[in-house]
């Protein structure tokens, strides 16, 4: 993950994940209501082929095992890297890829409503098993590198509170979209990571990418600044970054909230409910039983 694409890649997965949960649970509220939301940590997807219903999990399931490959096998001579952090991100990926194996396990034997806990304990593990690996990195990062993995740490603390949340409580609608939002967010931060940290013309000014050819084809690098006020001051447009993609995220939030709170209408509103505050309709009232208190 020490490269561009490598921060690329997943963050923009992460990302489009993130958009899919963030829509999906806001539509969801919007359907059910406050009483009849379930909080979900996949979505089906209903498309033209009723084989794609279980997409989300097939995509996190195979995306996870191809970057563990990736990042244990040395390309083009596939041969096993033995790095330690090499090791670390494909640790980070193995229990993505476990919760998603069970969920998708539990779906095709349908015994996902008895163990959707589990499936919440799994999601809450992947995200602090990805705290802790970040947190106790064999890799130091120091710096502007540094600070930079530390504000990413505080994204995957707030997913880890979400998750459990979610899991302890399967009616919060804030737990199920501060999830959804931090999964989006994580997304953003590794593409911002991406091209601040090791895409030459966004460096800082004043700091410099040195790089450590590993191999031919294999080239890592960490910003280093020439001075304390140089390194001060990227460390501060990282904190605007921070602020700016946030906002960026909340903003689009809530316009989809907006946008579909007008396209749904809450189940809570009965249709009798509605016919007695209707206006020039006849109000019928034979086929109602009365229930005794």
């Amino acid at each position: 993950m020490g490269t561009f694409v490598g921060h690329i890649v997943p963050g923009l997965a992460l990302t489009l994940l993130g958009l899919w949960h963030t829509v999906n649970t806001i539509r969801a509220f919007c359907n059910k209501g406050c009483t009849n939301f379930t909080v979900k940590f996949w979505y089906p997807f209903y498309g033209p082929v009723s084989r794609l219903k279980h997409l989300e999990l097939i995509f996190i399931l195979s995306f996870s095992v191809l970057a563990i490959f990736m990042q244990l096998l040395d390309f083009p001579s596939l041969r096993f890297s033995f790095k330690l952090d090499s090791f670390e991100h494909a640790s980070i990926f193995l229990h993505l890829a476990i919760f998603a194996g069970f969920t998708l396990s539990a779906e095709i034997s349908q015994s996902s409503d008895i163990l959707s806990g589990v499936s919440g304990i799994l999601a809450a593990f992947v995200f602090g098993q990805e705290l802790f690996l970040l947190h106790f990195h064999s890799t130091d990062h120091v710096g502007l590198e540094g600070h930079y993995h530390w504000l990413l740490q505080l994204i995957v603390f707030v997913s880890l509170l979400a998750a459990l949340a979610a899991t302890n409580f399967p009616n919060s609608f804030p737990a199920a979209l501060v999830l959804s939002i931090s999964v989006v967010f994580q997304g953003c931060w590794f593409m911002n990571m991406g091209f601040m940290l090791w895409f030459p013309d966004f460096i800082p000014e004043g700091c410099v990418m040195q790089f450590a050819e590993a191999s031919i084809d294999d080239m890592h690098g960490a910003v280093t600044c020439g001075s304390l006020a140089a390194e001060l001051r990227a460390t501060a447009l990282a904190n605007l970054q921070f602020s700016w993609i946030l906002a960026g995220i909340l903003l689009l939030t809530g316009c989809m909230c907006l946008k579909l709170a007008r396209k749904c209408t809450p189940r809570s509103q009965s249709t009798e409910y509605e016919q007695l505050h209707s206006r020039g309709v006849p109000i019928a009232i034979d086929g109602f039983k009365q229930t005794d208190p």
